[in-house]
């Protein structure tokens, strides 16, 4: 298994946010993470990914526990991942704005960075190179490199943001409702390229709301509600759980018996 995560808790004082959930995630699957708003599934991929610490359990990466390491630690192992709205910069156009995420396998020090050495400008050829190939990856024209990332039509932001993700050169990709403001065609592509991404042999832990994006490209989906997991299976077993046909849909109130 590429990820594993054992008994994952997180608590704030008296709410149980996430509780004692347990799920797998393996190359080349599409491993979808459901439930009510509140479930705690953006919570869960924030102890995945290191955002905040859990309160006990265990995550195993590539065989190695991980527990407890940070962002920056788990994308030097090959984890990374982006977040329900763009997490973009102001001043940066789209290019610089990926190259932030090929930055984390740089290795030129702060000093040869100020006097732009020789070896620095190599590297950010290196590094501008790597961009580009994640750009491209997920469908954005060049005709955008300069243009300010947050000026974007909102869909275009998403893939500038998988476009930096990837740009970490990762093994595991984790992405918090990346359909989430898109339209109908913008879903469509969206669906298609993380379905490319897992052809391509990465890991993906998908957060997504829209049903038929789920059901539609995943190979194994985990359901959570009040923080804990209430069902797993293929999509069709998820679908015909009665426990996930209530918490998404309520369950009928029993009609008074007559006086």
């Amino acid at each position: 298994m590429t990820l594993e995560v054992q008994n994952f808790s997180k608590r704030y004082g008296g709410l149980i946010a996430v509780d004692r959930v347990t799920l797998t995630a393996t190359p080349g699957d599409i491993t979808a993470l459901i439930g009510p708003n509140g479930a705690g599934k953006t919570t869960l991929l924030n102890l995945i990914s290191g955002v905040i610490m859990t309160d006990g359990g265990e995550c195993l990466l590539f065989g190695e526990s991980v527990a407890g390491r940070t962002p920056h630690e788990l994308a030097h192992l090959g984890l990374t991942r982006t977040y329900q709205s763009p997490q973009l910069f102001d001043e940066m156009n789209v290019l610089e704005t990926v190259m932030v995420g090929a930055h984390q396998h740089g290795t030129a020090g702060f000093i040869s960075s100020m006097f732009r050495m020789r070896r620095t400008r190599k590297e950010e050829t290196r590094l501008e190179e790597q961009a580009l190939r994640a750009i491209e990856r997920v469908g954005l024209p060049r005709s955008l490199l300069l243009r300010p990332a947050v000026d974007l039509a909102y869909g275009l932001q998403r893939r500038v943001e998988i476009a930096r993700a990837l740009a970490m050169q990762p093994r595991v990709v984790l992405l918090d409702e990346p359909a989430a403001g898109l339209n109908q065609q913008e879903k469509r592509e969206l669906a298609s390229l993380v379905q490319s991404l897992a052809s391509d042999g990465l890991t993906v832990l998908l957060v997504e709301h829209d049903m038929d994006i789920v059901m539609g490209i995943s190979q194994h989906v985990v359901v959570m509600n009040f923080g804990c997991k209430i069902a797993e299976g293929t999509p069709a077993e998820v679908q015909a759980n009665q426990a996930v046909i209530d918490a998404y849909l309520g369950v009928e109130a029993e009609e008074p018996a007559d006086a």
